[in-house]
């Protein structure tokens, strides 16, 4: 049996970059946010034993290097599982543009693999061997708008927001992740500061006990998540992020709670000043992604960034017919540019396995 998976996309609402730790990765602070942009995974177990994948972008590896080699391999041998597993990759989005394409195809491949062994690995055991093959990976198990700390594998679910039209700019310079955060730590020690350590320690104290994440998606047969209760979830959103944004944020959340559904709290974050530090070093070093950030916002997006480190942009619009009228505009102007929208945790679980 083959089974086919959608590979959902993600965009960062902004992203904090702290010193780098004695493991060599750097303390990150975001809100990952996935979208309806995805590549299809099809997973099936045959007779025999290997991982083969397969896919005709000759960008991505088809061996040990590849995300989905390895969570195969982890998870097999988790589950006592035989076989040879035939993963292919349909690839829709940009490889190394910043939506996680390599990390969402891994934990796609993970969930197709359950689905053609007929076996699920325990939720924890999901979560330790995502984490272990790279940083985006846990996002993807839970979907929907996520807070990542850490080196952004601590994964918490945030309040499941509503659909927002977002148009994705994919320009095609390629920026190098390891790159841009040496250029980060240059950037830091040439200027002689850096975030406070406590900024991190602050919001990981806010956010301590207030999630449960060893009952989640993939946990259970419904695939849904669940979250803590007893406690109103727009206030721990709001803890949360005051560490992130310190003396920017101004407005309680309690306000925004009060007005119900009325405000779209995406349109709320920005306000608040979330952006993503990556912008600082990558723009200078490619001035057509500054470019790229400002053609969207003459467009009419409401708010634009650099996702990840780049290179892909993305614009958030108040409505579908401002996001399809951008998009269009920007493709006139010879940015390759696609409509889409936010995809909220209970769509991206509803549409993951392609029926």
């Amino acid at each position: 049996m083959t089974v086919t998976v959608r590979s959902f996309a993600k965009i960062n609402l902004g992203l904090r970059i702290g010193a780098a730790r004695e493991d060599g990765f750097h303390q990150l602070l975001t809100v990952y946010q996935t979208i309806g942009l995805h590549d299809v995974i099809r997973v099936s177990v045959r007779r025999g034993s290997g991982i083969e994948i397969q896919c005709a972008d000759p960008r991505v590896p088809k061996d040990e290097s590849n995300t989905c080699f390895r969570i195969v391999e982890k998870a097999m041998r988790e589950l006592g599982a035989k076989g040879r597993v035939v993963i292919e990759i349909e690839k829709r989005l940009p490889v190394q543009g910043g939506l996680g394409g390599a990390s969402a195809n891994a934990v796609a491949t993970l969930l197709g693999l359950e689905r053609a062994l007929k076996k699920r690995l325990p939720t924890a055991e999901k979560l330790r061997i995502a984490a272990e093959v790279g940083s985006d990976l846990p996002l993807f198990l839970v979907g929907g708008t996520v807070l990542g700390v850490g080196r952004g594998e601590l994964v918490y679910p945030l309040e499941d927001l509503r659909a927002m039209a977002c148009v994705v700019v994919t320009p095609e310079v390629g920026v190098s992740t390891p790159k841009a955060f040496a250029a980060w730590d240059r950037r830091m020690s040439d200027e002689g500061r850096g975030l406070r350590p406590n900024f991190f320690a602050a919001a990981d104290a806010a956010l301590k006990g207030r999630f449960r994440t060893d009952s989640f998606a993939g946990g259970d047969q419904s695939g849904k998540l669940t979250v803590a209760s007893g406690s109103d979830r727009m206030s721990e959103l709001g803890r949360g992020l005051s560490a992130w944004l310190g003396e920017r944020y101004s407005s309680a959340p309690s306000t925004l709670a009060r007005r119900g559904r009325a405000e779209n709290p995406l349109l709320w974050l920005v306000r608040a000043g979330i952006e993503n530090d990556f912008e600082q070093v990558v723009f200078p070093e490619y001035p057509e992604l500054s470019s790229g950030k400002r053609a969207l916002l003459r467009a009419g997006a409401k708010y634009a960034s650099l996702s990840g480190s780049g290179s892909t942009l993305y614009g958030l619009f108040e409505s579908r017919a401002a996001c399809v009228r951008a998009a269009v505009r920007l493709r006139r102007l010879g940015w390759a540019a696609t409509a889409t929208a936010t995809l909220a945790r209970s769509a991206y679980w509803r549409r993951i396995v392609a029926r």
